[in-house]
C-alpha cells in the first residue's frame, strides 16, 4: 500500500510539473491550432497587421442577441467566434452582445437611433414546422475607437437568395467587414481622392452617398478641369497631388488640353475610374404621356484615349433578359389604376461570375442603359469584372426606348451567342500615353510617353454610382431602388473597386477567402422531425446510459474480488 501511494503521488508530480512546464512555454511562446478544413478562424497576415496597430480599447457592440431565428443564431455564433479571434490576438478587443428588444421602455429610443445611424432592421419569415411568424433582426454591429465610430452590416444583402444562403455569404465577409472597420478607425488617413468636375458631372447630391463613404476612409475633394484652359501644367501638377481621380457621367466633351491633363496623370502613376455613358437615354425621360424617348449617341471626345489605353465604349445599348423590377400603372385611369412590376431589360441585373476580389461573392448590381466594352490588344492586363447575361445583345443607336417594351416576348433564339457582354472592366499595367508621338494640347516641360505600373476601372454606366433622392430630396442608399424597393450591390462594388485601387495592405484580398458553413436542410429536417430528435437527442442520451451502467458493472466487478 505504502508502495502504491508512493507511485501515485511520484505520478502526480510529474503530471504538476509538466502542467506548469507547457504553462511557462504557452506564456512566451503564442499559438492557435485551427483545425477546420476550410481554415475559418485563422486570421490573414492583414487582419493581423491591422490588429497591431489597435493600442487603445477598441469597443465592438453588436445588435444581434436574444431570441433569434435558426439561421441568424449560427450567424451570431461566426461573429462571436471571430472577435474571439481578434481578440485572443490583441487584449484591446472588446466586445459585448446587445438585445435591442429587450427593456420595452429603453428599446424605443435605442431603435430610434439605430434608425439615425443608418442601422436598419429587417423584417424576416421565420418558419418553424409550416408556421410562419413574424421577426426583427438588427444584423449590425458598431465599433468605438478614441471617439471614432463606424457602423459594420453583418448581413450581406444578396438578391434572389434565400435566408440561409444569406447568412452563408454573410459568414464569409465577416473577417474583412470587421478588419475594414478597424482599419478605418484607427489608421490616419492618408490617401486622397478627387472627384472631376467640368465636364457636365453628376451633381453632388446625386453621387453623396458615395462621397460619404469614401470620405471614411480617404481624404476626398471636387477637382475641377475648369482651370486647364488657363493654366493645363499647374492643373496637371495640382492634380497628382491626389491617389485617384473619379469621373462620374460627364455629359460634355473633352478639350484635347483636358484629355492631355487626365492622360499625363495616369503617366504618373495615377489611378482613374471613369464612369461613361456613350449614349444619352434617361429614365425619368420615358415618364411622359407617350411612355417614349429616343435614345442617341454622346460625343465625349475620349474614344482616343480609351482606345489607347485597350478598351473601347460603344454607343450602343445593352439589352438584357435578366433586368430589373420597374412599376408602371396598369388598368383603366382613376380608381381602377393598379401598379404592377415588370422586367425592364435595358436596366441590366448583373450578377458577378469572376473571382476577382472587387466582385467575389457580391449580389447582383443595377445598371441604367449600359454601354458595351470591348477589350484592344495591348499589353495592359485586362480582367473582366462585370457582364452581362447569356442572354443579352447590344442595340445600335439611335433607337426609340418604349415603356411598353415590357410587354414583349421573346426566347433564347433571340440570343444567339450574343450574352456575355463586358460592362465594368479592369486595366492593369504600364500604359502608353495617347499623346505619345502626336501634337501636344499644350507644351509640356516632363511630358511622360509611359507610364509607371498603375490601374484604371472603367465602367459604361454612370447611373451605378447615382443615389436616388427621397420626397424631401434627400439621399437614399446608394443602391437603394424607390421604385421596386430593391436594394442592389452597388455601393459595395464601388467601393471595392476605390479599396483595390487604392489599398496597398492587401485588405481587399480578405474578400476572396471561401468557407465552407454547412447548414442543416430545413424540408428534410421537417419531414423527418421525429427521427431527427431521436437521433440529435435521445441517442446521445442512450449512449451516457449505456455507458453508465457498463462502467459501473466494471467498477464493481474489479473491486468486488
Amino acid at each position: 500500500m505504502k508502495n502504491s501511494k508512493k507511485n501515485n503521488l511520484t505520478q502526480l508530480l510529474y503530471i504538476v510539473v509538466v502542467l506548469l512546464v507547457l504553462q511557462v512555454i504557452g506564456y512566451f511562446f503564442f499559438y492557435r491550432f485551427d483545425l477546420t478544413k476550410d481554415k475559418r478562424y485563422t486570421l490573414s497576415a492583414t487582419s493581423l497587421h491591422i490588429l497591431k496597430e489597435v493600442q487603445n480599447p477598441l469597443a465592438v457592440k453588436v445588435y444581434m442577441q436574444g431570441d433569434l431565428p435558426a439561421e441568424f443564431k449560427r450567424l451570431q455564433q461566426e461573429t462571436k467566434q471571430i472577435l474571439e479571434e481578434f481578440q485572443a490576438y490583441n487584449s484591446n478587443i472588446v466586445f459585448e452582445f446587445v438585445d435591442p428588444m429587450e427593456n420595452q421602455e429603453e428599446s424605443m429610443d435605442l431603435i430610434k437611433d439605430l434608425y439615425r445611424k443608418g442601422l436598419t432592421p429587417i423584417n424576416i419569415t421565420v418558419d418553424d414546422k409550416g408556421k410562419q411568424s413574424q421577426a426583427l433582426v438588427f444584423p449590425w454591429a458598431i465599433a468605438t475607437y478614441d471617439n471614432k465610430e463606424v457602423s459594420i452590416p453583418l448581413l450581406k444583402n444578396q438578391m434572389g437568395t434565400s435566408t440561409t444562403q444569406k447568412v452563408i455569404g454573410s459568414v464569409q465577409h465577416l473577417e474583412y467587414s470587421f478588419s475594414d472597420a478597424f482599419n478605418k478607425i484607427t489608421k490616419a488617413k492618408q490617401k486622397k481622392v478627387a472627384i472631376i468636375k467640368g465636364n457636365g458631372e453628376l451633381k453632388e447630391a446625386f453621387i453623396a452617398k458615395f462621397l460619404l463613404q469614401v470620405r471614411d476612409s480617404y481624404f476626398i475633394a471636387p477637382f475641377t478641369l475648369d482651370s486647364v484652359a488657363k493654366n493645363p501644367e499647374g492643373s496637371l501638377q495640382a492634380l497628382k497631388e491626389y491617389d485617384l481621380a473619379v469621373i462620374a457621367k460627364p455629359s460634355e466633351a473633352f478639350s484635347e488640353s483636358e484629355k492631355q491633363v487626365l492622360d499625363q496623370y495616369l503617366m504618373n502613376g495615377g489611378k482613374t475610374i471613369w464612369l461613361v455613358d456613350q449614349v444619352v437615354a434617361e429614365m425619368d425621360s420615358l415618364y411622359n404621356p407617350s411612355g417614349a424617348s429616343l435614345a442617341y449617341p454622346r460625343d465625349l471626345n475620349v474614344n482616343d484615349l480609351f482606345f489607347k489605353y485597350g478598351v473601347r465604349i460603344n454607343p450602343d445599348l445593352v439589352k438584357d433578359e435578366q433586368g430589373s423590377p420597374i412599376q408602371l400603372a396598369s388598368g383603366e385611369p382613376g380608381s381602377a389604376t393598379r401598379f404592377q412590376q415588370f422586367n425592364w431589360k435595358y436596366a441590366p441585373l448583373v450578377t458577378p461570375t469572376s473571382k476577382h476580389p472587387i466582385v467575389k461573392n457580391l449580389g447582383g448590381i443595377k445598371f441604367d442603359f449600359a454601354n458595351s466594352i470591348d477589350t484592344l490588344k495591348n499589353k495592359i492586363k485586362k480582367t473582366v469584372l462585370l457582364q452581362s447575361s447569356p442572354y443579352s445583345k447590344r442595340i445600335g443607336t439611335p433607337t426609340a426606348i418604349n415603356l411598353s417594351m415590357v410587354s414583349e416576348s421573346t426566347s433564347p433564339a433571340d440570343y444567339p451567342n450574343t450574352g456575355g457582354i463586358p460592362m465594368a472592366v479592369l486595366l492593369e499595367g504600364s500604359f502608353h500615353s495617347a499623346f505619345e508621338n502626336r501634337i501636344k494640347a499644350f507644351e509640356q516641360a516632363n511630358f511622360q510617353s509611359t507610364s509607371q505600373p498603375t490601374k484604371m476601372i472603367v465602367i459604361s454606366d454612370g447611373d451605378i454610382l447615382r443615389n436616388q433622392l427621397d420626397k424631401n430630396q434627400l439621399p437614399v442608399e446608394l443602391g437603394y431602388d424607390q421604385r421596386s424597393g430593391n436594394l442592389y450591390d452597388n455601393k459595395d462594388f464601388l467601393m471595392n473597386s476605390v479599396n483595390y485601387l487604392l489599398d496597398d495592405s492587401g485588405l481587399i484580398n480578405i474578400r476572396s477567402k471561401d468557407l465552407d458553413l454547412p447548414l442543416l436542410d430545413k424540408e428534410k429536417v421537417y419531414a423527418n422531425y421525429t427521427y431527427i430528435q431521436v437521433l440529435t437527442i435521445g441517442l446521445p442520451i442512450l449512449i451516457l446510459v449505456v455507458f453508465g451502467v457498463l462502467f459501473t458493472y466494471l467498477r464493481k466487478r474489479k473491486y468486488a474480488r
